[in-house]
């Protein structure tokens, strides 16, 4: 197996994952990609965001028109039921900043930041305009996957991807991208994930076999054509999932 073909088959977007289609450029979609990332920004754990995001979901509290006229304590409410309880009374007050402000500077419309935004920096910092709470990781978090739509997303690694990009000797996630043919995005998504298990102190075949099960070898060659020899590359992840 290739590496394009374990990325399309093998490694989801965390937008899809979520069942949002940023394909269509949408303005309710990326709404909800918006609100997503917000969620995973935080120091929490993926799983509890991701499940809070389904919460949201539930109570049909995805646009910018409603969660900016929403009830605090109903903010509060979703956030408990989906574990968020450190930060439920902060987090509640920024959703209503934050999407409050999304609807009195751009009429809700995120589609609308990125059209007035000069170059990729600007359009980071519009949207870290838009209130408390929006820091660079939850800025790259939605970028990274809006590149699919945003000609001006082009975020700079966070510093998981940047563990993994290390481990496996890439310099240039956009080039890396081009010169493999490989979507970006899905790219990007793989390092997170693998940076994740680096950053507990795993090494590089035991974060592959962690994320992913049985890896083809050939796989992990092409990911690290750019460094050789790392744990020995021909077979060194053919084994089962690591505990």
């Amino acid at each position: 197996m290739r590496l394009r073909e374990f990325l399309e088959s093998r490694v989801k977007p965390y937008s899809e994952e979520l069942g949002i289609n940023l394909r269509t450029c949408e303005g309710e979609e990326i709404a909800k990609w918006f609100l997503a990332s917000f969620l995973l920004g935080k120091r929490i754990s993926e799983k509890m965001a991701m499940r809070t995001y389904r919460e949201f979901e539930k109570a049909g509290m995805l646009s910018p028109e409603k969660i900016a006229g929403a009830k605090w304590e109903d903010l509060v409410a979703i956030l408990d039921a989906g574990g968020y309880v450190r930060y439920d009374f902060s987090t509640a007050s920024r959703l209503l900043e934050i999407f409050g402000n999304l609807e009195k500077r751009y009429a809700g419309d995120l589609n609308r930041l990125h059209q007035e935004a000069g170059d990729p920096r600007d359009l980071e910092r519009k949207l870290r305009s838009l209130g408390r709470g929006i820091g660079e990781v939850t800025v790259a978090i939605f970028l990274r996957d809006m590149r699919y739509c945003w000609s001006k997303a082009d975020p700079r690694p966070t510093a998981l991807v940047k563990l993994a990009m290390n481990s496996l000797g890439i310099e240039d996630l956009r080039k890396f991208a081009e010169d493999k043919g490989v979507d970006v995005v899905r790219l990007e998504t793989l390092l997170v994930r693998l940076g994740m298990r680096l950053r507990r102190g795993r090494e590089l075949s035991t974060a592959f076999a962690e994320s992913f099960g049985k890896v083809d070898p050939q796989v992990v060659e092409e990911l690290s054509s750019s460094r050789r020899g790392i744990g020995g590359q021909k077979g060194f992840i053919a084994g089962s999932r690591t505990p």
